[in-house]
């Protein structure tokens, strides 16, 4: 980058406004004005000549996208708190920087989260469909019963920030709380919260399992024909993380069994393209992937991935660095 010039800088989707007025202000950016959706091709042709990438969790940003890329680019900057999508050490290996925006979703993450909870105990996929359809004709006793939330056990699977959140909106409405971490909590953050140090002693215990851990090989397909086996009959899940920690065979065939009462999702594999069973079914309670769709929080994630990108090109380390680099003299300068 020549001395005294702004960092060039290719954006692959549509951000909320102050996000890109910001982006203009301090770059010379390639934005995203119609929000297509860019190939892997597309990327690495557009970035020819670009500094660095602000990507999405929607860019798949694999090991032969980064081998692709021009020598030019140095950092990779994604605008999400997960970074699944980004291969890592194909990252590293090239010396490039990556980075991610934590801590800036939280609540609203959570928030959906007890949404689907509420959404999939009262059956409001069945009670909106009858609506839209006309087939309400009238109130009924027994009609539409779903399950209060209130005394239930809420098994939350990853007690990180999202998983805490989660937590401190349930024991408002009721519910008793268990947990499973990697590793068990301090004090002040526990709780009352009760530690399982097994995934399967979890289970056990679930009336309602809220789905929060990170998408790894260790727990992709953690919830699948085994572990929802152990589920107590008519309990719910719900998953705001990843779909891939889902068996969607095992799921499906656990809520069609009525193994399952009701599901709630926010997150699917291969989204958007989802497995189309899951439409067919009126207990499951269906969102699409809106766990950070506030425009607070979309635009405090871009804040968060520019003051990253900004600390880089500054010649700081980024605050939100997710994979080590090599740095030289002219991927700041």
């Amino acid at each position: 980058m020549p001395s005294g010039s702004r960092p060039r800088l290719l954006v692959t989707r549509k951000l909320p406004a102050a996000v890109e007025a910001r982006i203009l202000g301090s770059y010379e950016a390639e934005l995203n004005a119609d929000d297509s959706v860019m190939s892997r091709d597309e990327i690495v042709a557009r970035a020819d000549g670009k500094d660095g990438l602000l990507v999405t969790v929607a860019d798949r940003i694999d090991g032969t996208l980064i081998a692709a890329l021009p020598p030019s680019i140095h950092i990779i900057a994604s605008f999400s708190v997960g970074y699944d999508h980004i291969d890592i050490e194909a990252a590293a290996a090239r010396g490039l920087a990556a980075t991610n925006t934590p801590d800036v979703l939280t609540d609203a993450t959570a928030d959906i989260a007890l949404l689907l909870i509420l959404g999939a105990a009262r059956g409001a996929a069945a009670g909106m469909a009858a609506i839209r359809e006309g087939s309400w004709k009238n109130w009924a006793p027994t009609g539409m019963l779903g399950t209060d939330v209130g005394g239930k056990r809420l098994g939350i699977l990853g007690m990180g920030r999202i998983g805490r959140a989660v937590a401190k909106r349930a024991r408002a409405f009721g519910m008793s709380i268990h947990y499973h971490n990697r590793h068990r909590l301090p004090p002040d953050q526990e709780g009352d919260a009760i530690y399982h140090s097994s995934v399967e002693g979890l289970f056990e215990v679930s009336d309602i399992l809220s789905v929060h851990c990170a998408s790894t090989p260790e727990t992709r397909r953690l919830v699948n024909a085994q572990t929802l086996a152990l589920m107590p009959e008519g309990a719910i899940l719900v998953n705001t993380a990843r779909g891939d920690i889902v068996d969607d065979d095992a799921l499906i065939a656990a809520l069609a069994s009525g193994r399952l009462r009701a599901i709630g999702l926010d997150v699917f594999n291969n989204e958007p393209d989802i497995d189309p069973r899951y439409r067919t079914l009126p207990a499951a309670f269906l969102l699409p992937h809106l766990g950070s769709a506030t425009l607070e929080t979309r635009n405090a994630m871009g804040f968060r991935a520019l003051d990253n990108l900004d600390a880089f090109f500054a010649g700081r380390e980024a605050p939100d660095l997710i994979t080590p680099h090599r740095r030289s003299t002219s991927s700041a300068s």
